[in-house]
């Protein structure tokens, strides 16, 4: 199993009221100066908040929201440092609650 960490919004927060794209942008950049793979995604409607052991944090985020999920800690650390009103944690998977980390609902409203 792999560990991943997380931010959570709202999509509006993160996606219209935060300059996300420009911190996305400096990462990205920095990753390629560094000779880094990309090991962070974005997640809209992330399926892993309907594990039972993440109830608690689903109770506590927007209905319309958005991940960036990543397994490296040191990336989370240097994100919850730029952005302000996101939740943020961590889990396991694949396993039988979490069997995709990256699984988005948003293709299941259609």
């Amino acid at each position: 199993m792999t560990t991943y960490y997380y931010v959570l919004a709202s999509q509006k927060f993160l996606l219209e009221e935060e300059p996300f794209e420009e911190v996305l942008k400096e990462r990205i950049r920095y990753y390629q100066e560094q000779e880094k793979e990309i090991d962070f995604w974005l997640v809209k409607q992330p399926a892993f908040l309907n594990a039972p052991e993440l109830k608690e944090v689903k109770a506590k985020c927007p209905e319309s929201n958005v991940a960036v999920i990543t397994t490296d800690n040191l990336f989370m650390n240097w994100l919850k440092l730029r952005l302000e009103y996101v939740l943020t944690g961590s889990f396991e998977a694949p396993s039988d609650s979490i069997p995709d980390a990256l699984a988005s609902l948003e293709a299941e409203k259609v």
